[in-house]
């Protein structure tokens, strides 16, 4: 039987965006996975798509199947919280020092409301990034932010651990600092803040109480390295793919959460996929290294399906949070319960090549991970960045594709059913800027940030809020004219498909 080639195209669109000065903000990547119609069976065609800004999270809320004709989005994060900035809550003054001059912003814990219920204290990781008001928030591992190349990442981790919020008694606090007494919420937040920025940022920075500032003294000194936190909740691998008539997986739950509900089928009468345990029982719940599989009957048509886990658990202080939106990379400084939850997904068919595909940002390598497992019993040939990939049948690869900083992407892989993968995102894996002018704001303010605020300060601590906004008009519409050029040129070079 010959091999069924699978023509790829990228579209890593985009161009390198203007950082406004002192705050911090990036985006992440997300990856969307559909399923559509109008592919013919055995053909497979992987195509190029405008590269785009997307915001959000979709949330899958059941196990959808989708045939040949069926079109149905789910999401393909890696799982964990989402949430909505709420705004810069407990703070104080810091000053920060660069080339053209020293610079006054605000530093201390944000608040983030988590979708689902609950609610997040984070620090920021990224001075000199601008903050977007009521920007959605996902956790993300450190290998997609700018912690993956940074050798310091462990000591804002201990940072984290052994000052405000989680110690919470400022009279021990001020006292292992050897302040002596009068240490507040907002400068217990401030030297905090200014500490973490040290290491995140190798900022020149201090804060301008002196309570503050020798808080931000000793717990520099005093950091060791701390390892990353696991994952609050992820599915591994987040997609699988075989035969119908059999297990397809398995599919391994990892949470620091007691229990978490497993979405069953929507329509099982319609579409006969259960989700099941490795003894083939259909489960509701499962635990910390528990194996789900999907139960896909002999002779069902070729499709997808995907499966949602979700708990309510204490997401592990020192979790990252990035943003779609460019909104700063934030780390986490202390988590109510909160509504975590993760996402997989299947693919079968009968013959050919069956990929399963999954993406994950790798800013140790300034790029994206693809994987393709290949299930089938052809070869599965694709195209990205200018480069042919062939997985064989039986085997799993991880291919990086490379990509500029703040590089907007967006590629869409295509298997056998109408099965499609899509990846966009911006790759934000460092920390940027030079402080200096009047760049360091507030978003509600046009002048830079008063400093010795109070718990219910300004909404968010941001860079150039209002001066930044035509600029990210302005690349947004650039990035418009560039996709749609590239839809004209993706359309004069894809190859027809037979019939």
């Amino acid at each position: 039987m010959p091999s069924r080639a699978v023509k790829a195209a990228d579209s890593a669109g985009g161009t390198d965006t203007p950082h406004v000065n002192g705050s911090c903000s990036k985006g992440n990547s997300v990856f969307s996975s559909l399923s559509a119609s109008s592919l013919r069976r055995r053909r497979g065609v992987v195509r190029s798509a405008a590269a785009v800004l997307v915001s959000g999270l979709v949330a899958a809320g059941a196990v959808a199947v989708a045939g040949p004709a069926a079109a149905a989005e789910t999401s393909q994060d890696q799982g964990g919280a989402i949430a909505t900035m709420g705004g810069l809550k407990t703070y104080g003054g810091a000053v920060v020092h660069g080339d053209n001059g020293d610079q006054q912003v605000s530093a201390g814990l944000f608040e983030m409301s988590v979708d689902g219920g609950g609610t997040l204290q984070t620090y920021c990781v990224d001075l000199h990034n601008p903050t977007q008001r009521d920007a959605s928030y996902h956790e993300t591992p450190w290998s997609g932010t700018s912690l993956a190349a940074n050798k310091d990442a462990g000591r804002i981790s201990w940072i984290l651990r052994n000052s405000y919020p989680q110690v919470n008694d400022l009279a021990a606090l001020a006292e292992a600092a050897g302040i002596g007494s009068g240490l507040t919420e907002q400068d217990a937040a401030a030297g905090t803040q200014v500490a973490i920025w040290r290491y995140s940022d190798a900022a020149d920075v201090d804060a301008i109480d002196p309570q503050a500032e020798k808080l931000a003294d000793y717990l520099q000194k005093a950091a060791r390295t701390v390892a990353e936190p696991e994952a609050s909740l992820t599915l591994d691998p987040p997609a699988v793919s075989g035969h119908p008539g059999g297990l397809l997986g398995p599919v391994t739950v990892h949470t620091d959460a007691d229990s978490v509900t497993v979405t069953p089928a929507s329509d099982p009468a319609m579409s006969g996929v259960r989700i099941v345990g490795k003894d083939g029982k259909a489960v509701t719940s499962a635990q910390d290294g528990s194996q789900l599989f999907f139960d896909v009957p002999e002779g069902a048509a070729d499709g997808s399906a995907d499966l949602t886990v979700q708990a309510s658990t204490t997401v592990p202080v020192g979790r990252a949070f990035t943003s779609e939106s460019r909104s700063q990379t934030q780390i986490l400084a202390g988590s109510s319960e909160s509504t975590v939850s993760a996402t997989a997904s299947a693919a079968w068919a009968a013959l050919g090549p069956i990929p399963a595909l999954s993406a994950a940002k790798n800013c140790a390598k300034g790029g994206v991970d693809v994987t393709v497992a290949n299930k089938g019993d052809e070869v599965f040939t694709f195209e990205l960045m200018g480069t042919e990939y062939s997985i064989p049948a039986g085997v799993s690869r991880t291919v990086t594709i490379p990509l500029q900083e703040d590089q907007a992407y967006g590629f869409t892989i295509d298997g056998q059913a109408g099965f499609q993968k899509r990846f966009t995102g911006v790759l934000d894996c460092k920390t940027q800027g030079v402080v200096g002018g009047n760049a360091v704001r507030t978003l509600s303010e046009p002048s830079p940030a008063t400093v010795g605020g109070t718990s219910t300060g300004p909404n968010l601590a941001e860079t150039g809020g209002s001066g930044a906004t035509p600029l990210i008009v302005g690349v947004a519409i650039g990035l418009v004219v560039i996709g749609g050029a590239a839809l004209i040129l993706i359309g004069r070079r894809q190859t027809p498909t037979q019939g």
